[in-house]
């Protein structure tokens, strides 16, 4: 099979991506198992997976299927915002989906980099037990101050730095994602506003 068959051209993004299935998804994440989920939010949940024959770690956010009209006014926003940029404190998208499900149901996702070391929230505020004891997560202070540079630069991009004004909207920690460097990255543009 050759290359350009493994493409796909998203008209909302302008250039290409890897194609993936409802299946691919469905495989990558173990049927979508609760084993998985790292969060469920109001339109959408974000599952842990391997795409690619395990080559790539991925996040799958999966667009709430209940909630009629709001997860195609999300993913729409998001593809919206994701087609105007690029940034190296912006979570790299890889690919989407907008397909079927095993069910014949309208089915959609996005495909993010897996970022490692989880969210902002989870690291300031997650206790770690050892045993009898309960501790907080220590982040020292060049590592807050490095995640407080990266954001700022995310939002200076989003503000100035690109073809037009993009308001993030829903800024929060949860919604800062690390790599295994500790860099920061700014996710989740469900309610960009342009």
């Amino acid at each position: 099979m050759s290359g350009e068959r493994n493409l796909l051209s998203l008209p909302s993004f302008g250039r290409k991506f890897p194609k993936v299935s409802y299946n691919d998804l469905a495989r990558a994440t173990c049927g979508f198992s609760s084993s998985n989920l790292i969060v469920k939010g109001t339109y959408s949940s974000v599952y842990k997976g391997e795409l690619f024959q395990g080559r790539t770690m991925v996040a799958v956010k999966v667009f709430c299927l209940e909630t009629r009209g709001a997860h195609q006014k999300s993913f729409i926003a998001e593809c919206n915002a994701l087609q105007k940029v690029r940034h190296r404190n912006l979570v790299p998208i890889v690919t989407a989906c907008s397909s079927i499900d095993s069910n014949g149901n309208d089915f959609k996702a996005l495909v993010y980099e897996f970022m490692a070391q989880g969210d902002l929230h989870e690291l300031l505020y997650s206790t770690q037990c050892d045993g009898n004891t309960s501790t907080r997560s220590h982040i020292t202070m060049a590592q807050r101050l490095s995640i407080a540079v990266d954001v700022a630069d995310a939002l200076e991009y989003l503000h100035h730095g690109n073809q037009g004004t993009i308001v993030h909207c829903d800024l929060k920690p949860s919604n800062i994602l690390l790599d295994d460097n500790m860099t920061a990255h700014v996710g989740d543009f469900g309610l960009a506003r342009f």
